[in-house]
């Protein structure tokens, strides 16, 4: 989250927050709303919450209104159903909690934040745990809208798998195409975050907008391959509860969706650094040895 400082002769003290979306006074006539760190924790776990419950919860949805009537695998239509879902929720929760917590909702984003230290890795820790209890409380959200044990066993609570990636390429290779996926779909998603919600020269107001469609883009073109997590914390959260629940899932995938994420979230901020790095010229000198870049607190 980049914060940059204002003083005039009205507001003795203005912050500006990009977070991801539209400018907002953090900080007016001399009080202090810069958010804490449990504001922060509260934001990303109902973020992650709500992506959940309403992103894996529309392949519920899905999985319920076709039982018996539409063979799976999902057609066409009902695969871009699911990606509006997924855009629409982090769309929402972006413009919500993008001037709160940065809305991260993704342990991949914050983990990459951290290791390219624009965020600390004690406060990465909350975020983490704020994002895998709102994983599991999405989850809950939606087994209990379909009936607990019957939702896990039937139509599912929307856990993520790469059967496809298995059966085109076989044990050893499913894994490897999988996380390779999962990687590159992760590169992509941070290489538009950074650029869209992270770097201080992006228009204001569409990150929200961007991020999400770019979510469902990436749904549209390899869904059935790994049914497109990107995010730990989205495909622990069903998985758990539907094993809890008395569903079938091998936690050993979950892998997959640890690996991929992690790797191409960094990849994908180390490239966007290297895209945007600044050039030092006369006109412009180093300050105190780092260079003055949009990306870094001013």
């Amino acid at each position: 989250m980049i914060t940059l400082q204002m003083k005039s002769f009205v507001v003795p003290k203005v912050t500006y927050s990009k977070g991801g979306c539209l400018h907002v006074i953090a900080d007016h006539y001399g009080m202090d709303r810069t958010p804490n760190l449990t504001q922060k924790f509260v934001a990303e776990m109902l973020g992650v919450a709500f992506l959940v419950w309403i992103g894996a919860g529309s392949i519920t949805v899905t999985n319920f209104l076709s039982a018996g009537k539409v063979p799976l695998p999902f057609s066409m239509a009902e695969l871009g159903m699911i990606a509006l879902a997924f855009a629409f929720a982090i769309a929402a929760m972006i413009y919500t909690i993008g001037h709160i917590s940065g809305c991260h909702i993704n342990p991949a984003v914050t983990f990459s934040l951290a290791v390219t230290r624009r965020i600390g890795w004690g406060e990465a820790g909350v975020y983490w745990i704020a994002q895998f209890i709102g994983g599991i409380l999405g989850a809950v959200v939606i087994a209990f809208s379909f009936g607990w044990t019957q939702a896990a066993q039937g139509p599912g609570l929307g856990a993520t798998n790469f059967g496809t990636a298995l059966n085109l390429y076989g044990t050893t290779g499913g894994w490897i195409v999988a996380i390779a996926m999962e990687t590159i779909g992760t590169f992509f998603l941070l290489l538009v975050v950074m650029g869209t919600a992270v770097d201080g020269r992006a228009p204001s107001g569409w990150a929200g907008l961007i991020i999400g469609l770019m979510v469902a883009g990436e749904i549209f073109a390899f869904g059935p391959i790994t049914n497109v997590a990107l995010n730990p914390a989205r495909a622990f959260g069903p998985a758990i509860v539907q094993v809890v629940l008395g569903g079938t899932y091998d936690l050993s995938h979950l892998l997959v969706y640890f690996v991929g994420p992690l790797l191409g979230g960094v990849l994908g901020v180390v490239t966007y650094d290297f895209l945007q790095r600044a050039r030092v010229t006369a006109s412009t000198p180093e300050l105190g040895g780092i260079e003055k870049s949009a990306v870094e607190k001013v």
